[in-house]
């Protein structure tokens, strides 16, 4: 190892640790052991410019052992991006660009947030995944204008991870080469060695996967760590693992101990860590003249590069003007104006139709008009309905299809989801039954904190399920997906509010949807689907502008209330009924609008929904009864269930009569 190279590898080393001590709290270990492979990548291999962090043709580096994160923000202040001294110095502080774990829009050069172990491997898949996609459909003979790398850093607990062994699995299976995965193999946990419950021959894992394995036996050595990158980006028909063997927390005194990976080094611990690497315990936060220098050219080799591409994109642009205007449009299209008038998006039979069916007419639709429109299924598609006809199968043969097969791999799904929506330019949905968002949750929790706008498409909803029993059948799930913060949950009545939820999913910006979706055919609404647009809308009005009571339902729910509504007015109470498709888009409108639909003078009310009562307290209050299910289904055709649980038009006027005292 040359002395630059040794220099810049412990100054960013020691930035990191100093990091640490000051916030402390933090990581050093990873940082300490791994930085000699960072630096490799950054400086001799990792295409990107820190001046344009968002340019499309970059080379993609996520570092799923996300608690590593002083080892990375030192980086993006070496290489020039908008990282400052200070910024370091406010590591893990409120409002600081240095956040404990990386931050998707929050810090300039992060791809992807990882925090939970393993979601960055799967976010890896996701963005090789992409870049297959969009070369396939956009590259032409000498004007490859997407062609790129994705590099993954994880460590031995990302590897430990299930959501990492599915998406590894389909990775082989899609034969992706510019996907390389490099292992910090340091082979301690926070409990201490991997031993204690890691003892798999992790290269063998791989190679059954499909993947290129190599080894680098010194995890200082930049000249064997480069050369294990050239020889996996020579490797086109296979994703890459690159087995490095590093110590964890080296040069310091905790060197290869558990108490190096997630608490400071402590005062005369780093001192002593300088001292082992030359650099005197007076200097804090600097770095060597020369490393800056050297950095200088590494930075305009970056902005080179971009350059580069700019004049190979005129080029493209002037050959191929339809393309590349597409291009551009897809970074950024707003499909509000696409949607909102087109009749043809909201036409709708008055037959009865699951919406999980109308979904699937909705989504072939939408897939003639938004080409940059892909999305599948955890091996469902067939009953999810989530097949574009005529779309072709992304597969290791066709790079071009839309059609995605995660297989039986629901959590994998859920995070290469998240990075294909990251990557910029595609709109993304993902699809299985309702229940199984319980695998998925992790994933759907971090799209949320990104502001990805992933469409989960999540069927068979309620016990509706029927005979599949009490497994299969969602009883806690739409509050567990209610309660994420800026998420979206949409349960449509019927085929028109299925097309409002569409449109809401299509059109977020900043949110993720999930449509909850039923398995059985429900009859179709006499409403147009807009007035669902605003979460909750007046389905059946009282006579007078104050009711004396309020039914509240989602779903399939919808029907039976409403019918329960008609009979109610017909006995003389004056009720009204609502469809609340959404909670979090009802919450979104002004106090206003939200009076006028639920007034708060009206206190008797009662909310009608096939699954867990929690949360509905708020809109139905005190005084208000809640018709739901608290316990577990069973094995049953669903009409004999929805009778038993109390899901009938005479329960829910029985209901609203003792709430009347009638």
């Amino acid at each position: 190892m040359s002395n630059l190279n040794n220099t810049c590898i412990n100054t960013i080393r020691i930035l990191a640790a100093e990091s640490v001590e000051k916030a402390v709290s933090g990581h050093p270990g990873l940082p300490l052991g791994a930085a000699p492979i960072a630096y490799t990548l950054w400086a001799e291999h990792l295409k990107h410019n820190p001046k344009d962090p968002s340019w499309p043709n970059r080379d993609r580096f996520i570092l799923s052992a996300g608690h590593g994160s002083a080892m990375l923000y030192s980086m993006l202040h070496l290489f020039g991006y908008d990282v400052s001294m200070d910024d370091l110095k406010k590591f893990r502080q409120f409002g600081s660009k240095t956040p404990g774990h990386p931050e998707f829009g929050h810090t300039p050069g992060i791809e992807i947030t990882t925090g939970p172990l393993g979601q960055g491997i799967a976010n890896g898949v996701g963005m090789a995944m992409a870049e297959r996609f969009q070369a396939s459909r956009f590259n032409r003979d000498s004007f490859n204008i997407i062609d790129h790398y994705t590099y993954v850093l994880c460590g031995d607990g990302c590897l430990m991870e299930g959501v990492a062994s599915e998406a590894a699995s389909l990775a082989g299976a899609l034969k992706l080469g510019k996907l390389i995965l490099l292992y910090d193999r340091n082979k301690i946990t926070i409990e201490g060695s991997t031993d204690i419950a890691f003892t798999e021959n992790v290269a063998g894992r791989f190679k059954a996967y499909g993947w290129q394995v190599l080894n680098v036996a010194d995890g200082n050595s930049v000249e064997d760590i480069s050369d294990a990158l050239s020889e996996a980006k020579a490797e086109t028909n296979a994703p890459s693992l690159i087995v490095v063997n590093t110590q964890i927390g080296y040069g310091s005194p905790k060197a290869g101990s558990a108490s190096a990976h997630g608490e400071p080094l402590g005062a005369e611990n780093l001192k002593k860590t300088k001292e082992f690497y030359g650099i005197s315990s007076d200097d804090c936060f600097t770095v060597p003249a020369k490393v800056s220098e050297h950095m200088k050219g590494l930075i305009a080799k970056g902005i080179e590069a971009e350059e580069n591409w700019n004049h190979l994109f005129e080029k493209y642009s002037a050959q191929y003007p339809d393309l590349a205007k597409s291009w551009k449009a897809e970074q950024s299209f707003d499909y509000t104006e696409l949607l909102l008038e087109d009749n043809g998006f909201w036409s709708v039979d008055g037959t009865p139709i699951a919406t999980r069916a109308a979904s699937g007419k909705i989504i072939n639709y939408l897939s003639s008009k938004i080409p940059n429109l892909i999305g599948g299924s955890a091996d469902l598609a067939p009953s999810n309905k989530t097949y574009m006809k005529d779309m072709g199968d992304f597969s290791a043969n066709n790079y071009n299809g839309r059609n995605l097969h995660f297989g039986v791999r629901e959590h994998g799904m859920a995070a290469i989801s998240n990075a294909l929506t990251a990557y910029g330019g595609l709109k993304v949905f993902c699809s299985t039954f309702f229940v199984f968002t319980d695998y998925m949750k992790g994933a759907m929790r971090l799209s949320a904190l990104m502001k990805l706008p992933v469409i989960y498409v999540m069927t068979h909803d309620s016990i509706g399920v029927g005979e599949d029993g009490p497994t299969h059948q969602p009883v806690e799930h739409l509050a567990a997906v209610r309660s994420i913060p800026n998420f979206i949950d949409f349960r449509p009545a019927d085929a028109n509010e299925t097309a409002a939820g569409w449109y809401t999913a299509i059109t977020s910006t900043s949110s993720p949807t999930c449509l909850i979706l039923s398995r059985q055919n429900l009859p179709v609404l006499d409403i147009n689907g807009k007035s669902a647009l605003n979460g909750a809308y007046i389905l059946l009005d009282s006579k007078s502008d104050v009711p004396q009571i309020i039914l509240i339902a989602t779903g399939s729910e919808v029907h039976i209330t409403l019918e329960a509504g008609k009979a109610l007015q017909a006995e003389g109470i004056d009720a009204r009924v609502v469809s609340m498709p959404s909670w979090a888009i009802f919450e979104r409108q002004s106090e206003e609008y939200k009076e006028s639909v639920l007034p708060s003078s009206v206190e008797n009310r009662i909310a009608v929904e096939a699954a867990s009562s929690f949360g509905w307290h708020k809109y139905v209050g005190l005084k208000g009864k809640i018709i739901s299910i608290d316990s577990f289904g069973a094995s049953s055709p669903a009409d004999k269930l929805f009778k038993h649980f109390g899901f009938t038009v005479e329960n829910i006027m029985a209901k609203s009569r003792e709430l009347l005292n009638k």
